[in-house]
């Protein structure tokens, strides 16, 4: 098959649905030709960039683009040449304005697309800025859902949620690959405390590593580590992960509102293999989300033997809570606080559960299976059984 992605921009910043796009890619150019049109292609590895892996084509757009993120008329023609040589459309996310000029261009071609829409339409999702995004769907996206071949969930959850929003015939169920290859030898702790100095080598440590967003309860887990140290139990809170400058800054004015500065440690960007350690070197990984639909960070922090705490607004709790290694706990400050404290405390039963969490995550995520419910959506939106 001939499959091309659409994704505006691909930073890396902008998080999981732009890991989601570069893993599905990494895994379908092994037996079909991809490819990917973008207007700023950061994110993508450089060899696919210079043409120099197989299988895989990007196609940079000129990167000014029409007014509110819109495409310009010659960024739809180039789209519109591209396209043509492929089977089969994937678009990503639900609120950018370019996917519904690239569903007209879909139609106008007869060629199918599948619609991943990463968590969007969850319930709590839909709650946010809810006239705006039901106007969007009622006019300039009315198409989107509607049109699309296939609508991709990640999770039986996402998708008992989603399809309040579409036709539930349309919705499929199919995991997120994920790429094992750098968490199959995890590098040393070491590399770990050379990357981020400032990691404490005696404390118990729990890492916060996602977008510093107020939808991921960063505020929330400062309240729980205060709690915590108001009860006498010392521990390092570790907050990797770049956001809004002036969010950032109101995460750490609470930090230091609450007497916890000097154990609390602002990592920034991580990425590489200084992340896989930074997630090895911490006991417990910790997200008090409000909505999560897959949660790639999740996978990464059981690949690497550390074990997760998070909240049912995760899409895939159910999937965590089974691996032995994922503990869900209400979305509250006291919460978070007694199961950190209660998992903290020991761990040797922490590196137990990292080592449980460890071995279903690369059984569960074994690439031919992942390939295989992933292959069955472009199956199904090319004319496939139902």
């Amino acid at each position: 098959m001939k499959i091309l992605h659409f994704k505006m921009t691909m930073r890396l910043e902008e998080g999981g649905v732009v890991k989601a796009v570069l893993d599905l890619m990494s895994m379908g150019m092994r037996t079909d030709e991809i490819g990917l049109v973008t207007t700023n292609p950061s994110g993508v590895p450089k060899d696919w960039s210079e043409g120099s892996a197989e299988n895989v084509h990007i196609h940079t757009l000129e990167a000014a683009s029409g007014a509110a993120g819109t495409l310009t008329k010659q960024q739809r023609q180039s789209i519109e040449r591209v396209m043509s040589g492929y089977d089969v459309v994937h678009l990503h996310s639900m609120w950018g304005m370019a996917n519904p000029q690239v569903v007209k261009i879909c139609q106008k071609l007869g060629k199918p697309y599948v619609l991943s829409v990463h968590g969007m339409l969850d319930d709590w999702c839909m709650t946010q800025r809810r006239p705006k995004k039901i106007f969007f769907l009622k006019t300039w996206a009315r198409n989107l859902l509607r049109d699309a071949s296939v609508i991709h969930c990640t999770a039986q959850a996402e998708l008992e949620q989603a399809s309040k929003w579409f036709d539930p015939g349309k919705g499929m169920v199919a995991p997120l690959p994920f790429d094992l290859d750098e968490y199959a030898q995890l590098p040393d702790e070491s590399l770990a405390y050379e990357s981020f100095p400032s990691l404490d080598r005696e404390k118990p440590k729990a890492i916060f590593l996602s977008r510093i967003n107020y939808k991921k309860g960063v505020d929330r887990l400062i309240e729980a580590s205060a709690l915590l140290h108001q009860s006498g139990f010392d521990h390092q809170l570790i907050i990797a992960g770049t956001g809004e400058d002036e969010y950032v800054a109101q995460m750490k004015s609470l930090v230091d509102q609450r007497g916890i500065g000097g154990s609390t440690y602002f990592a920034g960007f991580a990425s590489g293999a200084p992340k896989v350690a930074l997630l090895r070197a911490a006991d417990l990984f910790v997200l008090p989300t409000s909505q999560e639909n897959f949660g790639f960070v999740y996978f990464e922090s059981l690949g690497a033997g550390t074990p997760v705490l998070t909240t049912k607004g995760t899409d895939t709790w159910p999937e965590l809570e089974s691996s032995g290694a994922g503990i869900i706990v209400d979305n509250t400050p006291h919460a978070f606080a007694d199961a950190m404290r209660e998992h903290l405390s020991d761990t040797a039963r922490l590196r137990q559960m990292g080592q449980r969490g460890r071995d279903w995550t690369f059984s569960t995520f074994r690439p031919e299976a992942v390939s295989d419910s992933i292959r069955a959506l472009y199956t199904r939106a090319m004319g496939g059984a139902r």
